[in-house]
């Protein structure tokens, strides 16, 4: 009787596996436009397209077709002979598998294409009910009437491939810098803001108010029954900034990337119902110049970073959307030094300007999105933080200047946008502190918060920047619902 080697027996079976996996990746391998047009290369081998038609054209017995996958903006040409297309309905808009050989062109505007050999209609589109059209441009608020289909678009299909090379900027940012990713919560029992711009989360059966153990119940109605799911008013957040201050008491730096939620009554072009906030949180500061050296370093990296990942679908929306003097604003955003000014300043700037606006500027009064856009244009066309407000225009929590008016904190402000970030030192005195919650009846309400300055605070500060303003600001494009995969605004939150 032989004896059992092991070795032999694991060996083989790894060899197995690997040829299995192999024959398993040429069976499921199915290549990317995006890199075989970039590539470039000529065999002989049968390749595997997946995607959707975006353009069809006939010439005697072939059949041209411009094929994409949203790997990117170009789009690859296929040659279907009358003998593989027979029989087939191939409208713009389908989804269909091409296999085929990949060839030089000898047509303009590319230099590869593919003849194919067979083709499959995986998912067939009817022309005469698709609401976009083949070669023509549809205004962006046409689109908005129909998010589940936008992203067919190449202009949404462009935005999203931005978007997502803008995300991937920020993170690498911070993390660059050493930030630690904190996850916020979504719901929450404060008004980061105090507002009052909040929606409230409640179960919609009534049965789930129930208590599930025997403790005793707080926020109840006057019969005993319990009232609220969490034992206290909960809401989405409007902000992840108080939890972040938490983080503050362990770690220097840390940031937060994720969705906020307004009840603002606007369906403006500047304001939406849900969107996403970059936030970040920084120990150990004592100036607001710490600030707004990382909120210039952040935009220009990120505005920079994404117009060289996507610039093809950049260049899509600065041809067709942005308009004649965006390019300049736009190299003011990667390129100046970001001017400064105070509050009292923009308020002198604005009132010796000689402009109607159409709310008077008054020193105490919230700056308007006509003054910003006014401030920036006084400086050339491009970014300039705003510092010291009046205490009464900022969050309870900005810290208090010695003036005993005004609060350190400081608004970036960019071209054809107004205010695109919001920051602050936070109070870490607790006297101080105590005293302004107190004014605002909120020690009852947040009564950790003030609890983080008594247990090893430090003096910090932090940020918020409105991503798809900064969007909006890199691509000039008209409003904030088309920079968002699905905009919610007052009355809409149909998808």
């Amino acid at each position: 009787m032989s004896r059992f080697n092991f070795n032999t027996f694991f060996h083989r079976h790894v060899l197995f596996y690997k040829n299995c996996n192999k024959q398993i990746r040429r069976r499921y391998s199915v290549d990317n436009i995006k890199t075989l047009l970039s590539k470039q290369e000529i065999s002989n081998n049968e390749i595997t397209i997946r995607g959707w038609v975006k353009g069809v054209r006939q010439y005697k017995e072939l059949t041209f077709l411009h094929l994409n996958d949203g790997s990117g903006p170009q789009h690859l040409q296929v040659i279907v002979p009358l003998t593989v297309s027979a029989n087939k309905e191939i409208t713009f808009g389908s989804c269909v598998e091409v296999k085929g050989k990949l060839i030089e062109s000898i047509g303009q505007g590319q230099k590869v294409e593919l003849v194919s050999d067979s083709i499959d209609i995986i998912g067939p589109c009817n022309n005469l009910e698709f609401p976009f059209k083949a070669g023509r441009r549809h205004p962006a608020s046409y689109s908005r009437d129909i998010l589940h289909l936008r992203p067919k678009t190449n202009f949404f299909s462009a935005l999203l491939r931005i978007r997502n090379a803008a995300s991937m900027a920020v993170h690498n940012f911070f993390q660059a810098e050493d930030f630690v990713f904190i996850h916020t919560p979504v719901l929450t029992s404060s008004d980061c803001e105090g507002a009052c711009e909040m929606f409230i989360a409640q179960p919609l059966k009534s049965d789930l108010l129930t208590s599930s153990d025997s403790e005793n119940e707080t926020g109840t109605e006057k019969d005993g029954e319990p009232k609220y799911f969490f034992r206290q008013p909960s809401y989405l957040t409007v902000s992840g900034q108080l939890h972040l201050e938490v983080m503050t008491g362990a770690f220097t730096k840390v940031y937060n990337f994720g969705p906020a939620f307004r009840a603002e009554n606007s369906i403006g072009s500047f304001h939406l119902s849900e969107f996403y906030m970059i936030e970040a949180e920084l120990a150990f500061i004592e100036s607001i110049e710490d600030l707004s050296t990382v909120m210039e370093r952040l935009v220009k990296f990120t505005v920079q970073k994404t117009l060289d990942s996507c610039p093809e679908d950049v260049s899509l929306f600065q041809k067709f959307v942005a308009t004649s003097k965006h390019k300049g604003i736009l190299k003011n955003i990667t390129e100046c030094n970001y001017e400064r000014m105070t509050y009292t300043d923009a308020i002198n700037i604005l009132k010796k300007s000689g402009e109607k606006f159409e709310y008077t500027p008054e020193w105490g009064c919230d700056l308007k999105k006509e003054h910003e856009m006014y401030l920036t244009k006084v400086v050339g066309d491009a970014p300039v933080f705003v510092t010291d407000y009046p205490a009464q225009l900022k969050p309870f929590y900005a810290r208090r200047n010695n003036d005993g008016i005004t609060v350190s904190a400081l608004d970036l402000l960019v071209p054809g946008i107004g205010e695109l970030c919001g920051s602050s030192l936070r109070e870490e005195r607790a006297d101080v502190l105590e005293s302004v919650m107190k004014k605002l009846n909120l020690l009852e309400q947040i009564p950790w918060y003030l609890e983080l300055r008594k247990f090893g605070s430090c003096p910090h500060g932090g940020f918020g920047l409105g991503f798809e303003r900064l969007l909006m600001a890199t691509l000039g494009a008209e409003s904030l619902k088309d920079v968002i995969p699905f905009p919610r605004w007052p009355r809409n939150c149909r998808t």
